[in-house]
Order: C-alpha cells, then structure tokens, then sequence
C-alpha cells in the first residue's frame, strides 16, 4: 500500500448512532465509533480518512465497482461476504437482541416465538436472515434505525431484531420499550476490500493489530458505551469490564432525549443545518436541470421522428417511449451505473444519476411535443411546403412555435416530478435533498420538523421555475390573442 494513496472510506450516515451520524449538536460534522476507529486506521497506516455517503445495502456492490478503497459500517463477518470482498480481521462483536413494547404480555421473546410476528430490521443484515429462517413476517426498513423503533412504538410491527449497538443507542432508550434479555445470535464486524487488493487488506489487519495492542480499540469502545466480553475475548483483552464514564454515550443520550421547543429548533438548530441542505439542495438541483435538458433534446427528436419519419423509425422510436416509461426509473439508474461497468463503460454517480434520469423522462417529454405536434393543423405543414419551406423549415418556423404553447404546461411538470425524483440517486452514492433529509433526521430523532424544512427547500427551487413557465404561458397567450384580433 502506497502512502501517498488516499484512504477512501465508504458509510452510510442514514443508519445513524452509533456508527456514525451528524453530531445532533453540530449537524455539521460527522462523529460515531467507526468514525474514530476510521481516523485510528488511517492514522497507522500514514494516510487520511475520506468518508464518503452511500446506501449501506449496496455497500460491496459499490466496492467492487471500485468507487472506494475499503468499507466501513457495520459489515458483517461472513462466508456470504467473502464471496464478494475480501474481509479483514474482525474488529468487534455484537449479539443480536430483540426490542419489544414495555408491558407487551404477547411480545416475541424468544425465536421460537416470532413465527409469523411482524418483527422489523435492517435489509441485508443478519438479523434478516435469522428471521426468515424462523418463519418471521419480516419487515425491512431503508429509512434508518429509529423509523424501526417508532413503527414498534405504534404497534405497526411487534419486536424489532437488530445488532446490540443499534438496540443500545434506539431501543434501551425508550421508556415504552424494552430489550428482551438473552441474545438471538451474534454478528462480528469486518472490513471490506475489493477482491484483488491483498494489500490493503494486510495493512488494514496490521493496523488493527497495533490498534488493539496499545488499548485504542478499547478506549474507542469505551467512550462510546460498547465495550462488552464478547469483544474482549475477541481482542484477546483478560479483562470484560469496561472502566470509566461512556462520554461519547452519555453525549448523544443527552442530544436526543428530549427535543428543544420546536420554536428553539427553529432559532438555532435549523439554521445551523442551513449549509447541510443548501449543498443537497445545489446537487439536486444540478442532477435535476441538466437532466431535463437531457431529456428535452432526446424528447423533441423521439417526438419528431414518431410524427414525421418513415415507419421504420417510428417504431424504434415508439419502443423506446414504451421501454423507459414501462420500466421503473430504479432499475434502469441500477442497470445503467452498475450494469454498464461489466460491458466495460464506467460512469462517475453524477454522469449516471443525469443520463438515468434524462433517458427516462425523455419519453414522457416525446409524448408531451408529439401531442403539441397533433394540435397544429396538418393543413399548415401543407401550406408551408407550398410556399417553399423544406420539411426542417416547416417544422421549425411553423409547427414547433404553436406546438410549444401546448407542450410548455406538461413540460414544467415533468421537471417537478424529475425535481422529486432526483432522491432516487442517493443510491448509487449522491446525498441529495431526500438522503441529507434522512440522515439528519435519523440522528436527530426530529422528522416532522426537518420535514418540514427539506419541503421548503423544494418549494423554494421548483417555485421559480414555475412561475418562468407561467410567464412564458402569458406571453405565448398574449401573442396568440394578439395573432386572433
């Protein structure tokens, strides 16, 4: 390993404390065990942590692909695993423990007894995989650990199965929840290398080694209240109890125990969030308008070609429309960034996250010129070809200007509904709106609130758009009243 390479590490803050999260204190940084335990890598192997935000479930598809170097989230220890990465040294453990509502005479308690119960966790975790097995109503949550434990809260699901950690920092917290005694398994926490990179690995696993040896491991674990036996065998440490005050621990329990006035929030923790959402908010909106760019060039092209061209292409033109607005817009963004890379075409997330999106609306944008195409009488293209203008002049000097009037109101619709889907690039690594909505209100514990301010932040980027189409609207009006009189 080169130590001029820089170590990029892969997380996903969305999942929250205790692994790492916006500091509910500051939103501006970036705080959690592996966080430290990150930097304390790094810092042995001469390098510098980069945190970099993803979707957790996608982790080791994203590592393969080669966007990172190495990954670090809670990744299990695993032969599933390992079929797909290479995995180090395992630097933690945690049992798997049940959360039930407080006084629940019917609440699973045990594995035997959560078959056919609505038991909630994470996808791709363990727990997942212990559920079904058991026969469980499984019910998998993308939005971050606390939307588990309010769904348990409003008797949407009956228990919630997760890694000791999350139970720790979410469930063991609520006073109308508890944590069943006794563990449902145990998971051991890895990290992750792309499959040829024998190196990293080994200076990762040395690095851990080192770490464990001088007592940072333990310290680490300590500080954030996780320190437990089955660590300390792994770690080979004779001594299981932890010393001193958890400070990491005691620090978040205060944050999010009980929420400030929501007129406080709005003073001072709001505010201070203001530069979180204006950078989500700069690459939304630069996804958004270059796509629909995208998706107007390709629009006016199918929609020209499916009501000038000879048959042929109308029909590669209308198998295209029906392709893109037959299919979900997910899968053609997965297909697209992690499908084109095995046909040897690698695209940066933003490079894809516009051509997804573009392609795809594309065609609801060919529908909307073609029907503006169809409201021009077929009688004016004739004259026009009468009068010496080629079949290009026509359409440009004599059909477009009247089809436009037709298409502009659908047009700026489809730019608000392309504007909202935008979040959907979150998967493959951009923090948009949605995803910096998520994250922060997973650590934070506050999603009416911050609802309500991510809202406004798109209130206030489509609004002037808008109001330019409703401009454009009046003047075309205003010129066609003037052409009537």
């Amino acid at each position: 390993v080169t130590r001029e390479r820089r170590t990029l590490l892969f997380f996903d803050a969305q999942g929250g404390a205790p692994f790492i999260f916006q500091d509910p204190r500051d939103p501006n940084h970036l705080i959690g065990f592996e966080v430290d335990l990150a930097d304390a890598i790094a810092q042995k192997l001469g390098m510098r942590a980069h945190p970099v935000q993803g979707q957790w479930d996608k982790l080791l598809e994203l590592l393969g692909r080669g966007d990172f170097d190495i990954a670090l989230n809670g990744i299990e220890s695993s032969d599933e695993k390992r079929r797909v990465a290479l995995l180090s040294k395992p630097y933690y453990v945690a049992a798997e423990r049940m959360t039930v509502r407080r006084g629940d005479s019917d609440a699973p308690r045990s594995i035997h007894d959560v078959q056919d119960r609505r038991i909630g966790t994470l996808p791709g975790a363990l727990p997942e995989s212990i559920l079904s097995r058991a026969g469980a109503r499984v019910h998998t949550y993308d939005g971050g650990q606390d939307d588990l434990y309010k769904d348990l809260m409003l008797g949407r699901i009956d228990g919630v199965l997760l890694d000791d950690p999350i139970t720790n920092y979410y469930g063991a917290i609520e006073p109308d929840l508890e944590v069943v005694p006794g563990s449902f398994g145990e998971v051991r926490y890895a990290v992750a290398f792309r499959k040829n990179d024998e190196a990293m690995k080994e200076a990762v696993d040395s690095a851990l080694a080192s770490l464990t040896a001088d007592g940072t491991l333990r310290a680490i674990y300590e500080r954030w209240g996780l320190w437990n036996a089955e660590t300390a065998a792994l770690l080979g440490d004779p001594d299981p109890a932890p010393h001193g005050v958890a400070g990491a621990w005691e620090a978040w329990r205060a944050a999010v125990g009980k929420k400030p006035p929501f007129l406080e929030r709005v003073r001072h923790q709001y505010p201070a969030m203001t530069g979180i959402f204006a950078k989500a908010a700069a690459v939304t909106l630069a996804v958004s308008v270059l796509a629909m760019a995208v998706a107007i060039l390709i629009g006016v092209v199918l929609a020209v070609v499916r009501s000038f061209a000879p048959q042929p292409l109308r029909l590669l033109a209308t198998g295209y429309v029906e392709l893109f607005r037959g299919t979900p817009l997910l899968v053609q963004l997965t297909m697209i960034y992690f499908g084109l890379p095995e046909l040897g075409v690698t695209l940066t997330p933003f490079s894809a996250g516009v051509i997804a999106l573009g392609l795809n609306y594309a065609a609801a944008e060919s529908e909307n010129y073609r029907a503006g195409f169809l409201s021009v009488p077929a009688a004016q293209l004739d004259a026009a070809r009468v009068l010496g203008l080629s079949t290009p002049q026509a359409l440009r000097f004599v059909v477009l200007p009247q089809a436009v009037r037709v298409s502009l109101p659908p047009m700026t619709n489809d730019f608000i509904a392309l504007l909202k889907d935008s979040s959907l690039v979150s998967v493959i690594t951009l923090t948009e709106l949605t995803k910096t909505y998520s994250i922060l209100a997973n650590s934070t514990r506050d999603h009416l609130g911050l609802g309500a301010v991510v809202a406004a932040w798109y209130l206030l980027i489509g609004l002037p758009f808008v109001m330019l189409s409703r401009r454009l609207e009046q003047r075309l009006g205003a010129h066609r009243r003037l052409v009537g009189s």
